[in-house]
């Protein structure tokens, strides 16, 4: 796999944080703390805060569970 470096962070490591960010914003204007939403799809705490942080690199069947919680679209966690 062939990784583009961007100014010290991979074009990756960007996709992550910006996942990550987009996450945590959608998952507060709906009120919700990292444990509240965890619960609601099923998944540690600790795993909502390493993807809000851009620690992990999610399947994207759990980006689906995550953004049905949140009633958005794919789209609206991904920016693609």
């Amino acid at each position: 796999m062939i990784t583009l470096q961007i100014g010290g962070m991979s074009s990756d490591d960007k996709a992550l944080k910006s996942l990550g960010k987009n996450l945590r914003d959608l998952r507060k204007q709906q009120g919700l703390t990292q444990e509240n939403l965890a619960e609601l799809c099923d998944y540690d705490p600790t795993y909502i805060s390493l993807l809000e942080r851009g620690k992990r690199n999610p399947p994207f069947l759990t980006i689906v569970k995550i953004a049905r919680q949140l009633k958005c679209k794919v789209s609206e966690l991904t920016n693609v």
